[in-house]
């Protein structure tokens, strides 16, 4: 069975940095525990405990959860509140869809003078004539809710007038539930028993199959086992359908057989799945000359860069953006880099040989992609930065000079030794007479003694 181990308890305490004994709450639902067990000695201090879709048949050890005041076991296989007079701080218990139907055990709850809230809705017992009357007049400290419905005070009141009756009323029911159960229970183990023997006798009848001893009925076995394969699936795929399709009480035995059966199935698909990964063929990344292959198993794109710039080589491998890192394995070496992808490899010979020591894998955050940078294990001196000719030659020219003079040459400014040209007509203004706007056309100045001798001049016009 499963129980709770300090493991399980660590990693679910997460929000505590993993310590356990100063932890106040923790939620164990849906971790197929069948046995409630040392938390009532690891953790003191709980005050909040979810347990909720469990196997677990039974309340116990949690009575030294002093401060404990919620705790939610529903959903689980009890069938008798008990064990829980040490909790003295509860406030809160959801048992919700167990199998409870003897009532009469809420009384051990009457030590709970703090419990407030109560849920046994989806239990036997809440379809009992008179369940909520009884439930209501034996815990009187129960003043706010029971199954989510407030408990007014005239429903007390009432309830306490007719406890005797309703209190032998469900008395009776519980001993026919009981009853019941004794039945269930027999039924159960029978059923148990029966399938046992049937496994018992497939098992036998596999083991006494006559195996081929001659060579030939070796060859005819060999060909078969792809039918038999099928034949198994077929098998099993019945036995799936038999087994769901089989009514059955909902009872604690059925609840747990269906567990063990899903259990029993998922670990024959994990075994199957095991023996595939180990029958298949180890690839071959150096050959036995000790020649590394190129490989690109999980068929990833890549880049491959030499950085001449910064003397190094870079690889840039499209990894798939959701893969956890830690699926990923690089391996750098002097002569080629491996990655392991999901344990599939990616290898790549170098075309010159790097520094593994100095070498970096960086993963991109938006992409995705694995980036490794290699440096070179050859150390390369850079050429000087170029200096165009024009400026080579006028230095050449203004450092011969000196050289040849002796002295600074200095610029001259001499109209005589250099001519600039006029730069003010360069374009010369043309005449636009009879063209354009009137305004823009240039006034014709004629020369008024020599074109009209008789010229009067009138100041009146």
């Amino acid at each position: 069975f499963v129980s709770v181990t300090e493991d399980l308890v660590r990693r679910r305490a997460e929000h505590n940095n993993c310590e356990i004994f100063s932890l106040e709450e923790i939620s164990l639902h849906q971790q197929e525990i069948e046995k409630l067990e040392h938390l009532d000695k690891w953790c003191r201090d709980l005050k909040i405990l979810y347990l909720q879709n469990n196997l677990i048949p039974k309340i116990e050890n949690v009575g030294k959860l002093k401060k404990l005041e919620y705790l939610n076991v529903a959903l689980n296989n009890i069938e008798r509140i008990e064990n829980l007079e040490g909790c003295e701080e509860l406030k809160k218990l959801d048992l919700t869809a167990n199998f409870i139907g003897e009532l009469s055990s809420i009384e051990s709850l009457k030590c709970n003078i703090h419990l407030k809230e109560l849920f046994l809705v989806g239990n036997p017992c809440a379809a009992f004539e008179g369940y909520r009357q009884f439930v209501v007049a034996t815990l009187h400290q129960l003043k706010k809710y029971l199954d989510s419905k407030e408990i007014e005070r005239s429903e007390r009141i009432k309830a306490l007038q007719n406890y005797p009756e309703v209190k032998w009323k469900i008395r009776e029911q519980e001993q026919a539930y009981l009853l019941k159960r004794a039945r269930e229970k027999e039924e159960a183990q029978r059923r148990m028993k029966e399938k046992k023997d049937e496994k018992q006798k497939q098992m036998d009848s596999k083991l006494g199959f006559d195996r081929p001893d001659s060579p030939q009925e070796k060859a005819t076995h060999a060909e078969g086992d792809g039918e038999q394969e099928r034949c198994k699936t077929v098998e099993n795929d019945d036995e799936d359908r038999k087994f769901w399709e089989e009514p059955t009480p909902y009872t604690p035995e059925s609840r747990l057989e269906t567990h063990r059966y899903i259990e029993e199935k998922r670990r024959a698909k994990d075994n199957i799945r095991e023996s595939k990964k180990r029958e298949k063929t180890t690839w071959t990344l150096v050959t036995a000359e000790g020649k590394v292959l190129n490989m690109n198993v999980p068929k990833l794109h890549f880049s491959l860069k030499d950085d001449e710039e910064n003397n190094q080589i870079i690889l840039d491998l499209a990894v798939y953006r959701h893969l956890d890192t830690s699926l990923i394995d690089v391996d750098v070496q002097p002569t080629y880099v491996r990655v392991l992808v999901k344990g599939k490899p990616f290898q790549l010979v170098l075309p010159e040989e790097v520094k593994p020591d100095s070498s970096c894998a960086k993963r991109s955050q938006t992409t995705g992609h694995l980036v490794v940078t290699m440096p070179k294990a050859k150390e390369i001196i850079l050429a000087k930065q170029k200096v165009p000719a024009s400026t080579k030659q006028s230095v050449c020219n203004t450092q011969q000079k000196t050289t040849r003079s002796g002295q600074v040459e200095k610029l001259e400014v001499d109209p005589s030794k250099y001519s600039f040209p006029d730069v003010t007509k360069i374009i010369q203004e043309k005449e636009r007479t009879g063209q354009g706007p009137i305004k823009l056309q240039p006034q014709k100045v004629t020369d008024v003694k020599k074109s009209c001798v008789d010229f009067e001049n009138n100041e009146d016009v």
